[in-house]
């Protein structure tokens, strides 16, 4: 790394001491974002004294203090985008702010094309096998009846079948910010012929993977290099947001720029707040640009009507084998095992809360943060296609032990996880959809962030996530293991 990059990254203050606390970072952005809807709330996150293991009920309210009013969401919204740009600092500096002429230079392009021809039909594949179109409409159908998508995707998944035409995305350029990330659209994108450009850290077998994928495919793959090389491909996100810019709005077409972007720990905070201080350069380049973001299915959403009378009726409908062990599990956990998602007689909309403690308060900000843009600029007017992600056995999770148990048992208790190759293939086709079809007029944010969710059955589930989270775990261990 040079010393330009060294002191022009992106980083949480530090205190007194010269000490960095992510946990004292999200704990005063929380903090600011409960402050203009819910005062009170914003104190409680303020004095929150284990931000690590209490952050999850100060996210809650964010949602629940919201959704009286979508002024309020959008006030929340403001208020914690600029909090994280006030507070985070640049190299030595006290402001997330760059210098205006990155002294490393201007990236260069490197251009991959495609051998292939395009794909002229829309294929789903699941379990290695490729849906055409009957098939895929039943299978739509089936995870719609069984709760694991909500109706509007399937939906819009059934339109861009029958639009094959739209997959080529002709007259766009797909920015694919973590272009290796395993649920990002960049295969499937290159397979039907559109036009992307890569940008990811500058790691050899990332970009070994992204030519060898662009080749065999039908689209054209323009990656983002330092030295003008494809084996030298690559840029820090942390500190090339100036280069990384300006590379950007030089690129040809309607610029669609899309944050795959996935660190572990501090370092995803890091990295999600230079993409969006990217962002807003981006927006102020190219006013006709599109945003695209995968929201994580572990996180608290509003879910509508329907979706909480499914889930009730689940509990009352569940198996006597599940009543009888559920009932001396609630009474001995004190309620906190195997619980109902939602309150009986529940009327509206409901709160989901699927927040997992394992992923921790780093990776929770960070994907707030990209609510909070979608939000912002949907509300400007701008194209956004921001859609909840089903639970996809991605190496992320099943890295982590827990994580990884709790999918190999979550179908048990009504939640289907997903295999990467349908996951990605399925949300890059509702951002095919989205860049074609507005999105409809809502009353309230929320609906926006519902309208095509794939939630893998966790918002109809009969329990409360984190209820049977342990107990899923539990039983997949042995799969998990295997």
């Amino acid at each position: 790394m040079s010393e330009h990059e060294e002191s022009a990254s992106i980083d949480v203050p530090a205190d007194a001491r010269g000490k960095r606390s992510t946990s004292a970072f999200g704990r005063a952005v929380i903090a600011d974002a409960l402050s203009p809807i819910d005062p009170t709330g914003a104190a409680a996150a303020g004095r929150e004294a284990n931000w690590r293991s209490g952050y999850l009920s100060h996210l809650r309210r964010l949602v629940e203090a919201g959704l009286a009013d979508p002024q309020v969401w959008q006030a929340s919204a403001r208020s914690g985008l600029d909090s994280i740009h006030q507070r985070m600092v640049v190299g030595d500096g006290t402001t997330a702010a760059w210098p205006s002429d990155p002294s490393a230079g201007s990236l260069h392009t490197v251009t991959v094309r495609g051998t292939a021809e395009p794909a002229s039909d829309f294929v789903l594949t699941m379990g290695g096998q490729r849906l055409g179109q009957e098939d895929l409409d039943r299978q739509l159908s089936t995870w719609t009846e069984r709760g694991v998508l909500e109706p509007g995707a399937a939906d819009a998944v059934r339109r861009v079948a029958e639009h094959p035409e739209w997959l080529r995305a002709d007259g766009h350029t797909f920015v694919a910010l973590g272009a290796g990330s395993e649920m990002g659209p960049v295969k499937a994108l290159l397979r039907w012929g559109a036009t992307v450009a890569a940008v990811d850290l500058p790691r050899k077998q990332v970009w070994k993977r992204l030519s060898e994928a662009a080749t065999a495919r039908a689209g054209v793959m323009h990656a983002a290099t330092m030295s003008g090389e494809l084996d030298g491909a690559g840029v820090d996100l942390t500190s090339d947001v100036p280069a990384l810019a300006d590379w950007i709005a030089g690129l040809e077409g309607r610029v669609v720029l899309g944050n795959y972007v996935y660190a572990d720990g501090a370092a995803n905070l890091r990295v999600s707040a230079a993409v969006d201080a990217l962002t807003q350069r981006v927006l102020a380049d190219r006013a006709d640009a599109a945003l695209a973001f995968l929201a994580t299915p572990t996180d608290v959403f509003v879910v509508p009507e329907e979706a909480v009378a499914h889930s009730l009726d689940a509990f009352e409908h569940r198996r006597s084998a599940a009543k009888i062990i559920g009932r001396p599990l609630r009474a001995l956990s004190g309620g906190r095992l195997l619980a109902r998602q939602y309150r009986p007689g529940s009327t509206g909309p409901g709160i989901h809360d699927a927040l997992v403690p394992q992923q921790g308060p780093n990776y929770a900000l960070a994907k707030r943060l990209q609510r909070w843009r979608a939000t912002m600029e949907r509300e400007e007017g701008r194209t956004v296609s921001m859609n909840i992600a089903p639970p996809t056995r991605t190496q992320s999770v099943v890295k982590n032990r827990a994580l990884a148990a709790a999918y190999a048992g979550a179908h048990r208790f009504g939640v289907e996880v997903f295999e990467p190759a349908t996951s990605n293939v399925l949300m890059a086709a509702l951002l095919v959809h989205d860049l074609h079809v507005p999105m409809p007029t809502h009353e309230h944010p929320w609906q926006d962030e519902a309208a095509y969710a794939v939630h893998g059955g966790l918002w109809r589930s009969a329990y409360a996530p984190r209820s049977a989270l342990g107990l899923a775990a539990l039983l997949g261990l042995g799969s998990a293991q295997g």
